[in-house]
């Protein structure tokens, strides 16, 4: 069972791409199981679905369907899932190359020119105060600075700085023509309505729906469960045991 656990929205035109982003992943791998799972704003709680399948004796990953790790995956996930032998954690969606690529592709539908080197780009995440979340943006405005010829930095919605204002009006002032907002959000809602008044030339839409989301999605199930064969492997066959109800990527 591939658990894709988000964040969780108002929204409800988020609530639906969410939605569609594990349906998706099933399209791409017909036969996997998928459910879904939040960790704040909306049921059901990432707690109580990992509890239900362990009760079933159902094998189940968590995959986080955010952007980077922070205090949602590092505490909220992994205390779901260390309390249930044979379920796994995976590594959140970001940061990742077709990520980046999915925000340059947002970028130019914005109108914005990747050869200009007068356009600078800020990449806008929600932001979290655990420093390795800033760090996997910050990886992932790297990856999108090897195809935009202008600067590339990050901004923050909350939490974190510069925030998504201030990191406009640094472009801007080391002259910058053009300085566009790469929402670096999955899908519509309180923080990506509040780009809109970053003072930014462009906003881009968020990321979803894409169907190479779906692929890392399923890239991060297969990676826990790879991980975790090689582990067992490795502490020996009287371990091996409790993987014999995890399914291989073959299987699912």
């Amino acid at each position: 069972m591939l658990v894709a656990c988000a964040h969780g929205t108002r929204n409800p035109t988020g609530r639906r791409l969410i939605a569609e982003l594990a349906l998706a992943a099933k399209a791409l791998r017909p036969g996997l199981e998928t459910t879904a799972a939040f960790v704040d704003v909306q049921p059901p709680t990432v707690v109580d679905v990992v509890a239900g399948l362990a009760e079933r004796r159902t094998s189940a990953v968590v995959v986080p369907v955010l952007l980077s790790g922070g205090f949602h995956v590092h505490v909220d996930i992994a205390g779901a899932v260390d309390s249930h032998p044979g379920t796994l954690s995976a590594r959140p969606l970001g940061p990742d190359l077709r990520l980046a690529q999915v925000l340059h592709d947002r970028l130019v539908a914005a109108g914005a020119d990747p050869t200009d080197p007068t356009t600078a780009v800020v990449v806008a995440a929600a932001g979290s105060s655990d420093p390795r979340a800033t760090a996997d943006v910050e990886d992932t405005a790297d990856l999108l600075q090897r195809t935009w010829a202008g600067p590339v930095t990050t901004g923050y919605g909350s939490a974190a700085q510069p925030t998504v204002p201030d990191a406009v009006a640094t472009a801007r002032g080391a002259g910058a023509e053009q300085v566009v907002v790469a929402a670096y959000l999955l899908a519509p809602g309180h923080f990506r309505d509040k780009l809109d008044a970053a003072g930014a030339d462009l906003v881009t839409a968020p990321l979803l729906p894409d169907e190479r989301i779906a692929a890392v999605l399923l890239d991060r199930y297969d990676a826990a469960i790879a991980s975790a064969r090689r582990e067992a492997e490795v502490r020996g066959p009287h371990r091996v045991d409790t993987l014999d109800f995890w399914p291989g990527p073959e299987d699912a």
